[in-house]
């Protein structure tokens, strides 16, 4: 750690342990005040800067700032760039706002500081954001224990070069809009410490926080981004030296989210367009940036992000171009996962979820095409993603996940998503059952151990149970919800899908309920549990397959895998399940992680292997580098057919979880599992960063046996689950521990040892273990 960072630290820790009343939350009073430059009534759109010049002392040991605004913001001090994109899109539940925690400490100096602030009001909803309905920002400084804040005394106007673009506009789920900047009208070099602003009038004061309409203000949950330097294109030396009046195509090494950047000399008045290949990402509008041109050089960098795999640049003929550059900006986070194989299809399909992965963080967890919004059954399946690939910093996300679906509850107890939103209310009853069970809410505990978070959900996950209800047969009566939607894609079996669903969500409340000691909640969810278990075959399993009274289409997948990943489905229906995995190809990416997931937990890995070998063939081979949210782009595919969508990044979780075996047996892996389901790979490998440590597992296979190495991180244990089928022996670390049917040298069977499988507990360190065969045969 950084001398500057552990400064930052304590910094920030005098001031959120200032005294306040007892039991109370802490929280520092604001001194600042929410200020606005002069506005129309209505205004959407709207760029503001901000100016305050400061003298200090000396050079401050501790600088801290906490910053909110509707809608973001950028900041300079004397000249330089501070926080590139700051601001979270509101709010942390329907009412209050977030605001930002910014280290000052290394950017101030004693004598002048010039502080500069460009603030973006986007002045409308979204899916992914609730409008103030005024814009503000807000700035509280503590330099060196003296306070200093935002109030009439700082210069704030509009900036005259930022107006609005013309047809089309960002089609009406997105909050913000495009970009366009008039450099004949801009404002100088107004971010400089000899900067001008005596003509500037002072701002409009508002009053402290907490203060209408922004409320009580939150801290950001999720780091600050991670911003790059300017970058060059892939294709640096086909881009021209003047225009020919021509569409420019410059090349992203993948599909990454950036910020364009140019440098020019023109005339003035002519118009320069700069947008994506995926500005019809999703088959609507999204964003585009359209800058005018001054006389003479002149360089522009448009601050919101965009993505795609191509930056198009189309500027009038003879303009002379002396550079095109990007920025990339992402969420901060260290890729630290790592998958490998002998089938490079699988390895290059880890690399395409990964890549998907990273465009969907930012705000909140979504997609980043037509939407930007977080919908939680993309969410549920996107944590796997991130918990397996990233480092811990971006656990925080997943909680944000979590604390915004249940903080905008419903007073009627109804859980919707997108959340954060102003223009959404709809509940879709099938993704929200997924999120609060096994493989939404709990599986972020399992992976991180945060009880806390659980604790603070479970009221939210209590009331919206109370709205699902059994009939005379013993199962779920239908909710339609507000989108009565399952799937995208035909031959949606709802009652067989949905009993299932419900299942496994009164499973979680049952353990929700354990820790928060709600007695009577746990004989309630247990008594529904057992009656859709004593109904659901007898009302729904055919012989060869479930199915409800009325269908008429074909075997639905969904519903079966479900059966089964809810523990509904009899171990004896495994084989004929299989079979209808088969010949049933009907869910889209979405559910085709969950019946890609039954087939490894039937223990068919094979199977399941051929499934996603099959069903992402297409994907794999194209030149995207990101997945999609069907099985097709364009027209070919669902829901607009996006080519980045992290509801199809299911495989990334299965190839670490299932092929490499790893998994939590304990919360916050303080007992975890290896148990690899090789399937037809010769080897493979897998390593994360766990909140224990760094977890590897491998496996390599020969006509001897197998091999299994495991690293188990300080504070943690392992149980390691062996192929049994034709084993002769079984040696760690070069020490024969089984053979024969027999534990030798001290070693013992773990309670967790399932059939099929030779068990072995083992602490924190390095393992290797060696399983000898006469010869080792795959079971499906």
């Amino acid at each position: 750690m950084s001398k500057y960072s552990l400064l930052f630290l304590i910094c920030l820790n005098s001031i959120r342990l200032l005294a306040q009343p007892k039991n109370a939350e802490i929280r520092e009073p604001w001194h600042a005040q929410w200020i606005s430059a002069p506005m129309l009534k209505n205004d959407i759109n709207v760029w503001q800067v901000f100016r305050k010049e400061i003298d200090l002392p000396d050079r401050p040991q501790c600088a801290v700032a906490r910053i909110a605004v509707d809608s973001k913001y950028w900041l300079w001090i004397n000249g330089k760039m501070v926080v590139y994109e700051g601001g979270l899109k509101r709010g942390p539940d329907p009412k209050n706002t977030y605001f930002d925690v910014v280290d000052l400490s290394r950017h101030l100096k004693k004598g002048k500081n010039t502080i500069a602030v460009l603030a973006w009001y986007w002045g409308k909803d979204g899916f992914s954001h609730k409008n103030s309905g005024v814009a503000g920002f807000v700035a509280d400084f503590d330099i060196d224990g003296k306070k200093i804040g935002t109030d009439d005394a700082w210069k704030a106007m509009r900036h005259t070069a930022y107006g609005n673009t013309g047809a089309p506009h960002p089609n009406y789920r997105l909050s913000d809009d495009n970009i366009h900047f008039d450099a004949r009208n801009d404002i100088g070099p107004w971010i400089s410490s000899g900067y001008d602003d005596s003509k500037w009038p002072n701002a409009i004061v508002y009053g402290k926080p907490p203060v209408a309409p922004w409320h009580q203000l939150v801290e950001r949950p999720i780091p600050l981004w991670k911003v790059s330097p300017l970058r060059r294109y892939e294709n640096l030396k086909g881009i021209p030296k003047v225009s020919k009046g021509e569409s420019i195509v410059a090349k992203l090494p993948l599909n990454i989210t950036i910020s364009p950047y140019l440098k020019i000399k023109a005339p003035a008045g002519l118009v320069i367009d700069m947008r994506t290949d995926n500005y019809n990402g999703g088959s609507e509008f999204n964003y585009r940036a359209e800058y005018v041109t001054k006389e003479g050089v002149q360089e522009f960098e448009s601050l919101a992000y965009l993505n795609g795999h191509e930056m198009i640049y189309t500027m009038p003929k003879g303009v002379e171009i002396l550079e095109l550059a990007y920025r990339e900006t992402k969420y901060d986070t260290e890729f630290v996962g790592s998958f490998q194989s002998s089938d490079p299809f699988l390895d290059r399909l880890w690399l395409k979820c990964r890549n998907t992965m990273n465009v969907n963080m930012r705000d909140a967890i979504q997609d980043p095409d037509r939407e930007r919004a977080q919908w939680w059954g993309d969410a549920a399946i996107v944590q796997g993603e991130i918990l397996h690939s990233c480092d811990v910093k971006a656990h925080a996300l997943i909680k944000k996940a979590i604390d915004n679906l249940v903080d905008w509850q419903k007073d009627d107890g109804v859980l919707y998503s997108p959340v954060p939103a102003g223009s959404w209310d709809r509940e879709l009853p099938g993704q929200m059952l997924a999120s609060i069970g096994r493989y939404g809410f709990w599986y972020y505990y399992r992976y991180t151990g945060d009880m806390a978070t659980i604790k603070h959900a479970y009221p939210a996950v209590k009331r919206y149970l109370d709205l699902w209800k059994l009939g005379p047969d013993g199962l779920l009566v239908h909710r339609p919800g507000g989108w009565d939607w399952g799937d995208w894609g035909d031959n949606i079996d709802r009652p067989v899908l949905d009993n299932a669903l419900l299942y496994q969500a009164l499973g979680t409340a049952v353990d929700m309920a354990k820790i928060v000691g709600d007695q009577v909640a746990i004989s309630k969810y247990q008594n529904m549990m057992k009656s859709i278990d004593d109904n659901y075959d007898r009302v729904f399993w055919t012989g060869t397959s479930y199915r409800s009274e009325g269908f008429k289409g074909l075997t639905d997948d969904r519903g079966h895998a479900w059966a089964v990943i809810s523990g509904l489905a009899k171990q004896q229906y495994y084989p004929a399940i299989k079979k209808v995995f088969e010949t049933s190809f009907n869910s889209s990416p979405y559910m085709e992680k969950y019946v890609m997931e039954s087939l490894f937990k039937m223990n068919y890995p094979d199977a399941a292997l051929t499934r996603m070998k099959q069903r992402y063939q297409k994907m794999v081979e194209s030149p995207l580098t990101t997945l999609w949210e069907g099985w097709g782009v364009g027209k070919e595919g669902y829901g607009g057919g996006s080519y980045n969508h992290g509801w199809s990044g299911g495989p990334l979780t299965l190839l670490m979880e299932y092929v490499c075996g790893i998994s939590p047996l304990e919360p916050g892996f303080v007992k975890f599992q290896v148990s690899p389901q090789p399937g037809h790979l010769v080897n493979a490998s897998a390593s994360f960063e766990s909140v224990k440590g760094t977890i590897r597992s491998s496996f390599e296979r020969s006509s001897e046996g197998i091999q299994v190495k495991v690293t188990v991180p300080a504070s943690s244990n392992a149980v390691v689950l062996m192929p049994s089928q034709a084993v002769k022996r079984i040696k760690i670390n070069g020490t024969l521990a089984w053979e024969n049917g027999n534990y030798l040298n001290g070693h013992k069977k773990p309670s967790e040892v399932v059939e099929s499988r030779i068990g072995f507990e083992v602490a924190a360190g390095e393992w290797k273990f060696i399983a000898e065969v006469d010869h080792l045969n795959r079971r499906e």
